[in-house]
């Protein structure tokens, strides 16, 4: 296991290096962070900050962007009054309160009226918000708290730290070799990958999954109404679908979420071996 590292300027878990990284977050840099078992970029949310972002990665300007929260903060992203009759706004948040309770976990829904343009997506006629966050156990939440009060916002940027077309980082000294040098850029690592991974044993080290419910999918074999696997990530859909059970609603996956589960990263040479992408 990578313990206190050199090869990372600042590190989870000292206070002194999260104020600074969210100060300079509020400045204009990106932040590429440990993000629950794996490393994000979170940056500030206007246009200008997420389209630098987009390009830092290889992707297009005008890529809708996804917004990350503390766990307390992330109904509020949300117009709860959208919500479609099948689906009750009581389970509906239950249910994103027990799977950020196991870990790292998208959610896409109705957006909030002080979510901006360029971070939301109009589907199936709703304009809609994709919600991010590492979980309520991950460290990476302190610094969001403190980026969110440097920013006013309430929400900040965030995207996987990777290059477009590859998975995402989740050892420390891969994020420092591929974005460390990378001028307006800061690397706050986890102070120990291999204990951040173990913090979440039923996740990947990929990019989150991710569930919709701006609107109803229909419903299931049980006579469920269906919320919609949007994407497969770190949390097999299997283990979503018992969960969503267990809160009333079925899971339908959607044309792009049919198919293999995404692999993780594999780094040459390896200290240490990837674990698999699915469980």
């Amino acid at each position: 296991m990578t313990t206190l590292r050199e090869d990372a300027e600042l590190v989870l878990g000292d206070d002194d290096a999260v104020r600074r990284a969210a100060r300079e977050l509020g400045e204009g840099r990106a932040v590429v962070h440990g993000f629950a078992n794996f490393y994000a970029l979170t940056a500030r949310t206007d246009r200008e900050a997420v389209a630098r972002v987009n390009r830092l990665k290889g992707r297009p300007d005008g890529r809708p962007g996804s917004v990350t929260t503390v766990p307390d903060g992330i109904p509020g992203l949300f117009d709860w009054t959208r919500l479609p009759a099948e689906l009750p706004r009581r389970q509906v948040r239950s249910l994103l309160e027990e799977l950020y309770e196991l870990g790292p976990f998208g959610f896409r829904g109705p957006a909030a009226d002080r979510i901006p343009g360029h971070l939301s997506a109009e589907l199936d006629g709703v304009r809609t918000v994709r919600v991010v966050a590492p979980g309520r156990h991950c460290p990476s939440n302190a610094f969001l708290a403190a980026a969110q009060e440097r920013t006013g916002t309430g929400f900040l940027f965030v995207t996987s730290a990777n290059r477009s077309g590859e998975p995402p980082h989740w050892r420390g000294e891969g994020a420092v070799r591929d974005f460390g040098r990378e001028p307006g850029v800061r690397v706050l690592a986890h102070a120990d990958d291999g204990a951040a991974r173990l913090r979440h044993p039923y996740h990947a080290p990929v990019a989150t999954s991710v569930v919709s419910f701006h609107r109803a999918a229909g419903y299931g074999r049980a006579g469920l109404p269906a919320l919609t696997l949007e994407r497969v990530g770190s949390l097999s859909a299997e283990h979503i679908r018992s969960v969503a059970a267990n809160h009333g609603f079925a899971l339908v996956p959607a044309a792009g979420a049919i198919g293999a589960p995404p692999q993780a990263r594999t780094y040459v040479p390896s200290a240490a071996s990837a674990p698999p992408a699915e469980r």
